[in-house]
C-alpha cells in the first residue's frame, strides 16, 4: 500500500533574498548562509538573539562610496553602528567617521582611528563633548547653535585655531518618517536660512580668531530613497555659500550634505543608488558655482545606514506561538529593546523560517517580542510557513544599522552579541550583555 505524504512547501532556496547581503545563499535543507556561515549554525554557538555582521560586504559598499565620490570626503555616521572592528573597517577602506559625543568619540580613537579625519556634530553638546574634540584633535566641528560658538572658542587654547562648519536648515524635508525628517525649520536641528539665524551664526564665527569656518553643513533626513532632494539642497547651500562671499570676502573651501541614503528592507522597495546620487550632486554643484563665479568646494557626504544596514542579519528564536482573536503571534527572544525602530518608525520587514523546511503553507502572523508593551512588534502581518513553532529560528536581514546602537536595558533582558562573518568564519565582536555586566551599574541598596 502505497503512503501519501503532504507536500512540502519550497525550500528556502526559492526565497528573496534580494534584501539579505550579497553573499547570502539559501540551502536544501531550509538554512541560510551569510559568507560562508551557517546561520543555524552560529545560533547555535553564540546563542539567540544574534546579530551577523558581514565584514565583506561592509567594505565592499565602503568600496563603491569610494568610487562613486573620488573627489569626495566619505564619512562613515557612526551613530548606525559603532564598535571598534567597524571603526577598524572605515579606516582600512579610507573612510572619515562621523560622531556624535564623547563616547563615540572615545571609541574610536581607542580603536586607533586618526583624530584628524573624524566630524563631531550633535544638536546639543555637553561640555564633555567638545573638551575632547578639543583636547583629541577632531578635525572639523560642526556647530548646531549660537551658543556652542561662544562654548567651543573658550575651549580652544590661545594661538590655536579649530576648523568648524555651520549645520544649515535648508528648508527641505525628505525622509521616509516625520520623525527622521531634519531638513526643516520644524525640528531640533541646525540653524535656519529661512530665518537668518544661519547667517547670523557665521558672522559670529567669523568674529571669533580661534574658530576657522571652513564650510556649511546640512542633513536634510534620513532614509531618503530619491536623488532630488540632495539636489535641491545643494542649490540653497550653493545659494547661502554667495552670499558668505558677497556679505564677508569668503570663499568656504567644503560643503558637506550629510548623509540619510535609504535602504530597501522587504523586497521591491527602493534604495538610494550613491553613483546616481554622485552624478547628480556634482552636476549641480558645479553648475551653481560656475553661475555663482564660486570655486566648487570639496564636497562631504556622511552615509551610515548604507554601510552596514543591508550587511547585518538578526537571529531570534520562536518562544511562543498563540493564536487569538483571529489573529496569529509569533512570539521570539528578542524585541524592542534590540530593534526598537518598528515601536519608533513603524519599520516593517521580511523575516524568514530558517533551518528547517517548512512542511506547511504560509499563513499570516504578526512577529512580536519579548517585553511587556503591546507595541513591542517586530513585524506585523507577514507572511510566514504556517507549521512555524517553540523552537524554530527566524532571521530579519537588514538589520545592521540602528538596532543595536538604539539598544536598551528594558526588562533587564541584555543585548544581543555582534558576530562578523567573513570566508566561511565567525568571530565575536561585541559579547552579549549579562546579568552581572547590568548588576554591576546599581551600586545602592
Amino acid at each position: 500500500m502505497s503512503v501519501t505524504f503532504p507536500a512540502a512547501a519550497p525550500a528556502p532556496a526559492s526565497a528573496d533574498l534580494s534584501v539579505w547581503p550579497a553573499s547570502a545563499r539559501a540551502a536544501s535543507d531550509g538554512d541560510v548562509t551569510v559568507a560562508g556561515v551557517s546561520l543555524a549554525a552560529a545560533a547555535d554557538r553564540f546563542g539567540t538573539p544574534l546579530y551577523l555582521l558581514d565584514e565583506g560586504e561592509v567594505r565592499d559598499r565602503c568600496r563603491a562610496y569610494r568610487a562613486a565620490f573620488p573627489d569626495a570626503d566619505v564619512v562613515y555616521a557612526a551613530k548606525a553602528f559603532l564598535c571598534r572592528a567597524v571603526v577598524r573597517w572605515a579606516e582600512d577602506e579610507g573612510l572619515g567617521l562621523d560622531v556624535c559625543s564623547a563616547g563615540e568619540l572615545g571609541l574610536a580613537t581607542s580603536a586607533g582611528f586618526p583624530p584628524g579625519r573624524i566630524v563631531l556634530h550633535g544638536n546639543a553638546k555637553s561640555p564633555e563633548d567638545l573638551y575632547a574634540a578639543v583636547r583629541l584633535g577632531v578635525g572639523r566641528i560642526v556647530l548646531d547653535s549660537a551658543p556652542e560658538i561662544a562654548r567651543l572658542a573658550a575651549l580652544v587654547p590661545e594661538g590655536d585655531r579649530r576648523q568648524v562648519m555651520v549645520r544649515v536648515v535648508p528648508g527641505i524635508a525628505a525622509g521616509g518618517h516625520a520623525k527622521i525628517r531634519t531638513g526643516t525649520g520644524d525640528q531640533k536641528f541646525g540653524l535656519s536660512v529661512t530665518d537668518g539665524s544661519a547667517q547670523h551664526a557665521i558672522a559670529r564665527i567669523l568674529a571669533r580668531p580661534r574658530l576657522e569656518l571652513v564650510g556649511l553643513h546640512c542633513h536634510i533626513g534620513s532614509q531618503i530613497t530619491s536623488v532630488k532632494p540632495y539636489v535641491a539642497a545643494v542649490r540653497r547651500m550653493v545659494g547661502l555659500m554667495t552670499q558668505v562671499r558677497d556679505h564677508h570676502g569668503l570663499e568656504l573651501p567644503q560643503l558637506n550634505i550629510g548623509g540619510g541614503h535609504g535602504i530597501a528592507y522587504r523586497p521591491g522597495e527602493a534604495a538610494l543608488d550613491p553613483a546616481a546620487l554622485a552624478v547628480r550632486v556634482r552636476a549641480e554643484l558645479e553648475d551653481g558655482c560656475a553661475h555663482a563665479k564660486l570655486p566648487v568646494p570639496r564636497l562631504t557626504v556622511e552615509p551610515g545606514r548604507a554601510l552596514v544596514g543591508p550587511a547585518g542579519v538578526a537571529v531570534y528564536r520562536v518562544l511562543t506561538v498563540k493564536e487569538t482573536s483571529g489573529r496569529t503571534f509569533v512570539a521570539v527572544d528578542g524585541g524592542m529593546s534590540d530593534n526598537p525602530r518598528p515601536a519608533l518608525y513603524g519599520v516593517r520587514y521580511a523575516p524568514l523560517l530558517i533551518g528547517r523546511r517548512p512542511t506547511a503553507a504560509p499563513a499570516v502572523v504578526t512577529v512580536v517580542g519579548r517585553h511587556c508593551e503591546a507595541g513591542d512588534v517586530l513585524a506585523e502581518d507577514v507572511a510566514l510557513p504556517g507549521d512555524v513553532r517553540p523552537g524554530d529560528l527566524l532571521a530579519v536581514p537588514a538589520a545592521g544599522a540602528y538596532h543595536l546602537s538604539m539598544a536598551s536595558g528594558y526588562n533587564l533582558v541584555g543585548r544581543p552579541p555582534v558576530v562578523a562573518v567573513r570566508d566561511g568564519s565567525a568571530r565575536l565582536l561585541v559579547r552579549r550583555e549579562s546579568l552581572d555586566d547590568m548588576s554591576r551599574r546599581d551600586v545602592g541598596l
